[in-house]
């Protein structure tokens, strides 16, 4: 039987005056501590002639500031053992560090002195530029990337959803210091972050450092609420690219939720179905892995050997994004075959739903995911920042019950809508060079 609510570590929330929202996760038995700074701003709050510009910000909040010089952050955290990254979405940007549990002072003064202060020196946005554009020039390398851009891209004509995190290659090459600047000034700031700290920790005397460290930052960060609306499409739209790479590729991409819709929990579940999991609820953390034998696409596509990989993703976002199914051709297989099948797989599941027993499984897996999901001081604090930089209070365990209570009729229709072929792109990725297919 299970319980109502996600298992998840006993949490303080409050705000500060100037608006920081906190989340202290305390675990007297952990021997790290995770601190992590979400801001409720991505590549959504960029606009042309500056995407790319939320991701090479997030490389710049490494470079300096007056109190840690460039590579200080760096040298603060590993020095003590510990670890650090970050990330930019098409919603969020989020830092994160995780040390020995006796040097938490460490992340959280970083985190106050680079939520205002971050030099972004001309020097160093240039020097950065070539990291960012290296990072670009590698993944145009992979046909991945490649589709799922031209997906997009296809996919939205006025949301910024539109573009990659990455951005184009020319607002990377054009955008300068001032640039950044602008956009740091205008969203970086304590109304538009949440500051997490999970772990082994004293709270009443992290709650008093907090408070002391960050309480004096002004009140700042602009509305990062996107008000356009991308209108309906007016029929399937299609593209083929072509380039080296081993075999071809689809993508097929359905306009879906948001999610906070009504929809929403019906198609995670039909992700879990078709492709064998969904990142919300994944036993994996963040990630998804990439092969799933019980899922619907696998036993249509891989087993009987059209495809080398077949899956599907549903993004979870703030706005209406897209429902992706994926699949990568076996040798010699054309992709009007591959295309096919997959019409089949999603033909059948809007016309029946799903098994009693695929249901059930479905179901079982979202209970697993969920029973990992608070897992170590790390994965504690991406998971409450998450929701908490997207969503309202209580809005995750609403969706995780409302998920265990959808029925298979609510996933057929929810099925019968999602794919319609009016409101889809389909993006092929064709081998230059390849072997010939049938």
């Amino acid at each position: 039987m299970h319980t109502s609510r996600v298992p998840r570590p006993r949490t303080r929330r409050f705000r500060l005056r100037n608006g920081l929202e906190v989340l202290l996760a305390p675990n007297p038995a952990s021997p790290t501590a995770s601190v992590w700074v979400w801001y409720r701003v991505g590549s959504k709050n960029e606009h042309p002639g500056i995407t790319g510009g939320a991701h090479w910000l997030e490389h710049m909040l490494f470079q300096g500031t007056p109190k840690y010089a460039k590579g200080e952050i760096d040298r603060a955290i590993l020095n003590v053992g510990g670890l650090l990254n970050a990330f930019t979405d098409l919603d969020y940007t989020a830092y994160f560090a995780t040390v020995p549990r006796e040097h938490l002072d460490i992340l959280i003064d970083i985190e106050a002195d680079r939520m205002t202060r971050a030099l972004l020196m001309p020097k160093e946005v240039d020097r950065e530029r070539t990291v960012v554009l290296s990072e670009r020039e590698g993944n145009e390398n992979w046909p991945e990337f490649r589709v799922e851009e031209e997906l997009y891209e296809l996919a939205f004509r006025r949301h910024p959803y539109r573009w990659d995190a990455l951005g184009y290659r020319t607002d990377i090459e054009h955008m300068g210091a001032e640039d950044l600047r602008g956009y740091y000034r205008r969203f970086y700031g304590t109304r538009n972050a949440v500051l997490v700290v999970s772990g082994g920790f004293d709270p009443r005397t992290v709650e008093r450092e907090v408070r002391r460290q960050f309480s004096p930052l002004p009140a700042g960060g602009a509305d990062p609420t996107v008000r356009e609306v991308e209108p309906p499409a007016r029929g399937e739209r299609r593209s083929t690219l072509s380039g080296p790479g081993t075999t071809p590729l689809i993508a097929i991409a359905y306009r879906s939720p948001s999610i906070d819709e009504r929809t929403a929990p019906a198609t995670m579940l039909i992700d879990v179905l078709l492709g064998g999991e969904t990142r919300i609820f994944s036993a994996g953390g963040r990630s998804r892995s990439g092969e799933h034998p019980g899922a619907r696409l696998y036993r249509a596509l891989v087993d009987p050997g059209l495809a080398v990989r077949a899956t599907s993703e549903w993004r979870a976002r703030v706005h209406p994004g897209l429902f992706t199914v994926y699949a990568q051709a076996s040798a010699g297989v054309a992709l009007d075959r591959i295309e096919a099948a997959i019409d089949g797989v999603l033909d059948r599941l809007a016309c029946e739903g799903p098994t009693t027993a695929e249901l059930s499984e479905a179901r079982t897996k979202v209970l697993r995911g969920a029973a990992l999901a608070y897992e170590g001081a790390t994965r504690a604090g991406y998971r409450l920042g998450y929701f908490a930089s997207i969503m309202p209070p209580g809005f995750e365990d609403r969706l995780y019950r409302e998920i265990l209570a959808t029925r298979a009729s609510e996933i057929r229709d929810t099925a019968r809508a999602l794919f319609s072929k009016d409101q889809r792109t389909v993006v092929r990725y064709e081998v230059v060079g390849g072997r010939s297919v049938d």
